[in-house]
């Protein structure tokens, strides 16, 4: 545990320092979109961790033109809830400030989308909400635009079913592209959480976003944090190769009242659905993934070490083959020669979650603790046996990647280092593509493992009734 390590210094990485006054410049070269790098480089790109400022010490972005925002998704991850530090019309409010309109809310639960809207217009943040329309989808708010309520920026919080392919009606990439190609997407995370078989309709929905020109970004916040950029400026500036990631994710199941997120059928899993950030994170750092070589195994609600004592859903309710495993623990090998392992457990209980991953090089280790609520990065290096701490007090990453994304939108340039898009959508279809690789690999072993129980009891039976 953290409070047990020997610590030989802690430092705090705080940035009181103002954004330099704004100014216009050329158009910026494709990787500051998040384009620019090939799937098997390990070097991603990064941003200087001083140049994340902290919300409350940023200014709004410049100008007086109104800049159009079309919401799609009335739900948690766009407007809030107690459950979390999600919602992003609260960080689209900070950034755009009185330039923010946004013009169209799409939800097929026009109620729901309509008493958050009211809770908007009802608040001082009216200017941004009050000639918003509610619209159930896309295409209906196409047929009723007029050309001032054209969008800048679309952002796509509806549930990872409604996304990620080509099928009529879980399309919307194809249906933004249709309807406003070039115009800038926002895309939640995951991508999708439909059957294997569609995730090659995942990547051809990458190449037209790319194709289109389109600035994409995918909410991967966890790469916008401070802490994950300082181990980055770390490993670039020593010039370290990764060796190996080591990442847990430990939910607190008690909290989580969803019975769709218990059924495979429907969430895709706990890794797919839930994991998704912790897989992205060791690909961040581990660079590319051979597929092929990913191995793991589950803890499943039907062996003894799977029970569960405090579940608030009924699991009966849900089919034994479509129930969620207990513990996921996978291996795999990236393509630099590096080693991977990842481990999901469903296993606390209470509200807070237990999560960290590490980064081990030549002569170093890198540990970044509790991302989600204070995030903290213990650091080793060579000639040191004890750690140093650095906390990050402060940081928002959801902010982050919002003011990263729209001043790129903006085309203004403070540094070229400055603003960079993170996460690409075929980047996310890669982690995508390896969280189901991890509950394949799951699913195999729990076969082989039942196969080969059921074969050894077949043999005992015929033994026994030949004596």
């Amino acid at each position: 545990m953290a409070s047990t390590r020997r610590l030989s210094s802690t430092l705090e990485m705080t940035s009181t320092k103002q954004p330099a006054s704004r100014r216009g410049s050329e158009r910026r070269p494709p990787d500051r979109r998040g384009s620019g790098y090939s799937s098997g480089q390990s070097r991603r790109p990064s941003i200087d961790p001083s140049r994340l400022i902290p919300m409350d010490k940023t200014t709004h972005v410049g100008g007086t033109n109104d800049f159009n925002v079309v919401f799609i998704g009335a739900g948690n991850i766009m407007f809030g809830s107690d459950e979390g530090p999600w919602n992003h019309s609260f960080r689209f409010e900070h950034k755009l400030g009185l330039r923010l309109k946004v013009v169209a809310l799409i939800d097929p639960a026009i109620e729901r989308a309509t008493a958050v809207l009211q809770k908007k217009c009802d608040s001082f943040v009216i200017s941004a909400y009050q000639a918003t329309r509610v619209f159930k989808t896309l295409e209906d708010f196409v047929k009723n635009m007029s050309q001032k309520d054209r969008p800048r920026a679309i952002v796509v919080g509806s549930p990872p079913m409604f996304r990620g392919t080509l099928q009529p009606g879980r399309d919307i990439e194809m249906q933004i592209l249709k309807y406003f190609p070039g115009v800038a997407i926002f895309m939640e995370k995951p991508i999708a959480t439909g059957p294997k078989h569609e995730l090659e309709q995942s990547f051809q929905i990458s190449k037209a976003i790319s194709d289109s020109g389109a600035i994409c970004s995918v909410g991967y916040m966890l790469r916008y944090l401070k802490a994950v950029q300082k181990m980055k400026q770390i490993i670039e500036e020593n010039g370290l190769t990764v060796m190996v990631t080591i990442a847990r994710y430990a939910c607190a199941y008690e909290a989580i009242a969803k019975p769709d997120w218990w059924d495979k059928s429907k969430s895709a899993g706990p890794v797919i659905e839930q994991g998704t950030h912790f897989c992205d994170l060791s690909r961040y750092f581990g660079g590319e993934v051979d597929i092929s070589s990913v191995a793991a195994h589950s803890l499943d609600w039907d062996e003894n070490a799977g029970h569960l004592s405090k579940v608030q859903i009924d699991e009966s309710k849900i089919a034994p083959e479509n129930r969620i495993p207990r513990v996921t623990a996978a291996t795999w090998k990236y393509g630099s020669g590096a080693v991977g392992s990842f481990i999901h457990t469903v296993t606390l209980q209470g509200h807070n979650y237990s999560c960290e991953l590490e980064i081990h090089a030549d002569g170093y280790s890198l540990k970044l603790v509790n991302p989600y609520v204070q995030p903290t990065l213990y650091v080793r290096k060579p000639g040191d046996d004890h750690e140093q701490m650095y906390t990050f007090p402060d940081d928002d990453p959801f902010f982050s990647e919002v003011s990263n994304w729209i001043d790129i939108i903006e085309d203004i340039e403070e540094d070229p280092e400055a603003a960079q898009i993170l996460s690409s959508y075929e980047d996310a279809c890669r982690t995508y593509e390896l969280t189901w690789a991890i509950r394949e690999a799951s699913e195999r072993s729990r076969a082989a493992r039942l196969a080969a129980s059921k074969a050894a009891a077949t043999v005992f039976e015929e033994e026994g009734e030949a004596e």
